[in-house]
């Protein structure tokens, strides 16, 4: 252990845990859709264009939103991983289809962000943290974590003393990981985590 109580993961056994909590992507059907006739032709969607212009359509499994467009686009949140998005647009488009709403292409899918929570499982000196992490921002008065703008990968982390963090931004599950790697390295070579 080194002289100021701060320690090495790898010397404590600790690994880091991570949760992917919310992907958002969107969908592009490339076609107009009628919002009405899906409305009557699948009873779970509602639609009421004089409060917001999109059909709501939810999915229990896998617990997805998805607000549907006339122009055929899609915003999809909720999914916990990629494979469920994927899973949930497949089923989407299948159910409009069995209900006689006729997709001609295969919808073009982007993800825009995911959100994740992490620990490292050890405590973080924050304010050592902001004073030799680039890109970090760390104002307690105005909230209690540190707000690191992180270059490679491109995402933010929004780090606590706790050695808990949010994660945003990211547009592939691995560089969430490869994000949470990245900032115990950062944080260990600056001396900036201890054993809580």
């Amino acid at each position: 252990m080194a002289e100021t109580g701060f320690v090495s993961l790898s010397e404590k056994g600790v690994e880091p845990t991570i949760n992917i909590e919310n992907i958002v992507a969107t969908v592009s059907l490339d076609q107009t859709l009628d919002l009405r006739q899906i409305e009557r032709s699948i009873i779970i969607a509602e639609y009421n264009p004089e409060q917001f212009p999109g059909l709501i359509y939810r999915l229990e499994e896998p617990k997805v939103t998805a607000l549907i467009f006339k122009s055929g686009k899609m915003v999809v949140t909720g999914a916990k991983s990629t494979r469920s998005l994927i899973d949930a647009i497949k089923r989407i488009v299948r159910e409009l289809k069995k209900h006689g709403i006729v997709i001609y292409g295969r919808p073009k899918v982007q993800i825009q962000n995911i959100v994740a929570s992490a620990s490292l499982n050890v405590c973080v000196d924050l304010e050592r943290a902001a004073l030799t992490l680039d890109n970090s921002m760390y104002e307690p008065e105005q909230f209690p974590g540190l707000i690191h703008r992180m270059d490679e990968p491109r995402v933010v982390l929004l780090i606590f003393g706790s050695g808990k963090m949010v994660i945003t931004g990211a547009k592939r599950e691995e560089e969430v990981y490869e994000a949470v790697g990245n900032i115990y390295k950062e944080l260990e070579k600056l001396g900036a985590i201890r054993a809580c």
